[in-house]
């Protein structure tokens, strides 16, 4: 417990000077002081979220699901077909390589891969045809959203070298194949896919979604805005509870602060069960549990999404929904669905590149899906693979 208060005061200190150097110099800040974060935080070998610092085994047998991944491998092998050798290099890194990890929301992180900023027409067709086979229509366009809403926050903030539409940066880890292991990532501020492919097995975490503003009311980018319905849904199922499950489910009526605890270098966090087991509901609070986590499921393009929502519903009793914060229509919160084979956050956070008090608000929110137990990135079907099949 000591050396893990003393590394997190290092890395506190550090990223408030890196945070302060970003607004001087986000050049030097990137390249002078993000190395040694990454270095202090990716220190520790990967093991996973875990409820008790303990990995429940047995969780994620190999095993077919009878849903092809033949479309993303595809799309993967066009992609890589419309880079230059440079770029190509630059892009590619061995299926167990620590870059999985290396993914920040910062926007001043040092990102690797190819970026869509130096990226032709094509190369960008390709990229973004390889995000639209791995996530649903709804997925994809949220995602896309994202991208715009960074564009929307560039102009405001007329930081066009630090946010933007184009400042995401993918890398593919092996060689995409229909048997082996391999995945593709994208990083980038408020928006990272991790997609692990084993076989016809999909892993789609680590994957952050956010936004900070959460819409565009001006600009070449009016209208769009993201995350409303994971907002609703939220407060549905809060309120959908009679008054004793509320108390059991609100671990805090208060939102004084930022709460999620699956982010960046959160790769081992220790996160207790808390709230209300979805298990004791009846079946119209259920049908609202369920319709929440299939938004975060149905980011996963079809097929692959149902397999994921059948994983988690064998263990739903033993799932927990946890609420920080008031549960009034104009309420500013944090929610957690977490059981053994999933985490997902939605917090609800204080401003960072726009002004406002310095507390939690609609403005600005994060969300994270997270596979617990050591299979986030596909961990653990590679671990398996690996055994069976020694390279």
């Amino acid at each position: 417990m000591r050396r893990l208060l003393q590394w997190t005061g290092i890395v506190v200190t550090v990223l408030i000077v890196l945070i302060g150097l970003a607004f001087l110099n986000p050049v030097a800040a990137s390249r002078v002081l993000w190395p040694a974060v990454e270095h202090a935080m990716l220190d520790e070998p990967f093991l996973g979220v875990t409820a008790n610092g303990e990995i429940e085994p047995g969780l994620f047998p190999i095993e077919a699901t009878g849903v092809s991944t033949e479309s993303i491998k595809n799309a993967a092998h066009t992609f890589l077909a419309s880079l230059t050798p440079e770029q190509r290099a630059r892009t590619l890194f061995p299926v167990d390589d620590l870059e999985w990890r290396r993914w920040s929301n910062i926007h001043i992180a040092t990102r690797q891969g190819v970026g869509l900023l130096e990226m032709d027409a094509a190369q960008t067709a390709a990229a973004f045809g390889l995000m639209a086979a791995t996530l649903s229509a709804r997925g994809f366009e949220t995602s896309r959203d994202i991208m715009r809403l960074e564009g929307h926050l560039a102009d405001l903030m007329d930081h066009h070298n630090q946010y933007g539409e184009q400042r995401y940066w993918f890398t593919v880890m092996g060689e995409p194949s229909g048997s082996a292991p391999w995945g593709w990532q994208l990083d980038g501020h408020h928006l990272i896919v991790n997609c692990f492919v084993l076989g016809d097995q999909v892993v789609l975490t680590p994957t952050f979604m956010g936004s900070e503003p959460m819409r565009a009311d001006t600009g070449p980018y009016a209208g769009t805005a993201v995350l409303d319905e994971e907002l609703t849904a939220g407060l549905a199922l809060i309120n959908a509870l009679d008054d004793e499950q509320r108390a059991v489910a609100i671990v805090d009526p208060n939102k004084a602060r930022n709460n999620a605890h699956g982010e960046h270098f959160q790769d081992n966090a220790v996160v207790p069960y808390e709230g209300i087991r979805l298990g004791g509901l009846d079946d119209a609070q259920r049908e609202l549990a369920l319709e929440l986590v299939r938004l975060y499921t149905g980011n996963l393009r079809d097929g692959h999404a149902e397999v994921r929502l059948s994983e988690v519903v064998r263990h739903w009793d033993n799932t927990y929904f946890a609420w920080i914060g008031d549960t009034g229509p104009d309420a500013v919160f944090y929610y957690r669905i977490h059981s053994s084979v999933i985490m997902i956050e939605y917090d609800q956070q204080g401003p960072v590149a726009l002004d406002g008090p310095n507390a939690p608000s609609r403005d600005h929110v994060h969300t994270v899906v997270r596979t617990p137990n050591g299979n986030d990135y596909g961990k653990d079907l590679l671990r398996q693979h690996l055994m069976e099949q020694p390279h």
